[in-house]
């Protein structure tokens, strides 16, 4: 979907057609969740400092968050989308990955099915969707990005590998800021320069990965939609309103984040074993303490007392701005296409976008 929660607000109230608008919270450590293309225009971005975004146009309209209705859409979109397949792997609220090979219409284009979940969704939404195709998961979500918005991309098997070639890698699905760094500073800058080098040089450089984005770089990605897919992990994580250096303070917000998380595993009837916790810094810097146990964590004491033990191992003395607690499964493999699940956002700084 084309800027799914800000084009939400902007259909459902008319004085916010037309003008730079953002979800969010507009505080003194608010983000910016989502940003409408006239928004985008002054370079705003979503996990953009709110007051960086202010800065940047201030005119910018900040409105909250209406999870409720960005779900029930969602759910009016996903419905759209099993009226062609079962093979339905949903990414987040508004973005899925459909297998159309075989389609209950018997459509024999894909193209053409894409072209109809457009207007199908704008009928039924007054929302724009964009939408790529191709014949495998990792060129259909470039494509999907290529022309947004409202816009459709195909990606077809004879013009994969010069597309790829002189894609840049900041587009490769699965690169992020940081890897690209990375990648520039080894000078692959392109899909041709990643296709240089060889595969133990790749995982010599970034690790298991590396292997992923030598497959990528060949137009390669054997992964099959996923109609049903296992949750990985359920956490809550708080953002302070100032600094603490206390594990006293720091130990009584551990609570309020332990309390949520053991609401959300009894609400999802989820067992894991593996219990990580999560520290930023004052400076931004994150890190991560985990222990396994011998049995699911189930009940607040346990899972309480653990981050107490965790958070003790840390130097806290950079003084801490974010602390997160999160369940995960033992069989759980660290790996990018293991999608996260967005259980909350409360438009503080994000531990992964700052």
């Amino acid at each position: 979907m084309d800027a799914f929660y800000a084009s939400i607000e902007q259909r459902d109230n008319e004085a916010y057609r037309g003008k730079p608008l953002a979800v969010g919270y507009d505080g003194p450590r608010g983000i910016v969740a989502a940003a409408s293309y006239e928004a985008r225009k002054y370079g705003i971005r979503s996990a953009m400092p709110s007051v960086t975004a202010r800065r940047k146009c201030p005119q910018l309209i900040f409105v909250s968050s209406r999870f409720e209705v960005y779900r029930s859409v969602s759910r009016q979109i996903m419905d759209i989308f099993h009226e062609y397949t079962d093979l339905v792997e949903p990414l987040s609220l508004d973005e899925a990955f459909l297998d159309v090979t075989e389609n209950f219409k018997n459509i024999p284009s894909a193209t053409i099915i894409a072209e109809e979940i457009k207007q199908r969704i704008f009928e039924e939404t007054r929302l724009t969707a964009s939408a790529g195709v191709s014949y495998n998961k990792f060129l259909a979500k470039i494509a999907s990005d290529y022309n947004k918005p409202n816009g459709l991309f195909v990606i077809k098997p004879k013009d994969a590998e010069y597309f790829i070639e002189t894609l840049e890698v900041e587009r490769f699905f699965g690169v992020g800021k940081v890897t690209a760094k990375r990648m520039h500073q080894l000078g692959i800058k392109t899909g041709l320069d990643l296709k240089q080098r060889s595969e133990v040089e790749l995982i010599s450089a970034f690790g298991k990965v590396g292997s992923v984005y030598y497959q990528n770089a060949r137009g390669i990605d054997d992964r099959a939609v996923e109609a049903h897919r296992e949750r990985k992990s359920i956490g809550a994580e708080m953002t302070f309103e100032e600094d603490y250096d206390s594990l006293d303070i720091l130990s009584g917000e551990l609570t309020s984040i332990a309390e949520e998380v053991i609401e959300r595993i009894s609400k999802k009837q989820f067992k894991g074993r593996t219990v990580t916790l999560k520290v930023k810094f004052s400076d931004f810097k994150n890190i991560t303490r985990s222990k396994t146990l011998p049995e699911p964590v189930t009940d607040f004491d346990t899972l309480y007392t653990l981050g107490k033990e965790l958070l003790k191992d840390v130097d806290i003395s950079p003084k801490v701005r974010l602390l997160g607690l999160s369940i995960k499964n033992i069989d759980e493999i660290s790996d990018f296409t293991n999608m996260p699940v967005q259980l909350r956002i409360d438009f503080k700084f994000d531990d992964n976008n700052v």
